[in-house]
């Protein structure tokens, strides 16, 4: 399948089969794609709570009530439910993990190319803690370019997926005890199949024309 074709069939899914579930080789291929998913000079400041259980989903459910009694279904017969989470603060700690890490790996040649990640990744951290004050909006940021690589990739395994910000933050934190771990919840994704009550399968997809969204320089 050419890229093309997976850009114009996924869709966000509005009903899912809950008696199909996302084998072990897929779910770890999932897994990759969110953990290899890129970050600004990356900081990686996510966490991901991936529900596999009934009793795990419905914890996550109880947040879409009220108002968003709409997306219940959704997390409660999906087959997985991620929660992606931003680090409550990019703390020091963090980043020299995320500085461990990479020396770990082999990604500094010498004492030089390790200077010159921390000053710039420094640089930028600085810049948003001390100028800009929007750490927590920039974290929030990175989180979602994971969330569109979860997305993508998801399709091109033939999963079916549904982004969700309509939930209660603070009722999801405190189900899953995200505040006791710093972290935050931003948004979620169902995953799974669709169910032949999908009434969204079978609408054609509707984006506004390329000269409207594109400029050639």
């Amino acid at each position: 399948m050419d890229i093309d074709t997976i850009a114009t069939t996924r869709y966000a899914t509005k009903a899912y089969d809950p008696h199909r579930r996302i084998g072990a080789a897929q779910l770890k291929q999932l897994k990759t794609l969110l953990r290899y998913a890129p970050s600004s000079v990356n900081s990686q400041p996510w966490h991901f709570v991936i529900a596999a259980s009934d009793e795990a989903r419905k914890k996550i459910a109880t947040a879409t009530t009220g108002p968003y009694s709409g997306n219940e279904a959704k997390v409660l017969n999906a087959s997985h439910v991620v929660v992606l989470c931003r680090r409550a603060e990019l703390d020091d700690a963090h980043l020299q993990r995320v500085l461990a890490q990479e020396e770990a790996d082999g990604r500094f040649p010498g004492p030089e190319a390790r200077a010159a990640q921390i000053k710039g990744r420094g640089f930028y951290v600085d810049l948003h803690r001390n100028t800009l004050h929007d750490t927590q909006e920039w974290m929030e940021k990175q989180v979602y370019l994971a969330l569109g690589t979860l997305l993508l990739g998801a399709a091109t395994l033939a999963i079916d997926a549904t982004p969700i910000e309509g939930f209660d933050r603070e009722t999801v934190d405190k189900a899953l005890a995200l505040n006791e771990r710093e972290l935050r919840s931003v948004v979620l994704v169902a995953l799974g199949y669709r169910s032949d009550k999908d009434l969204n399968a079978e609408l054609p997809k509707s984006r506004l024309l390329e000269d409207e969204v594109f400029t050639f320089l």
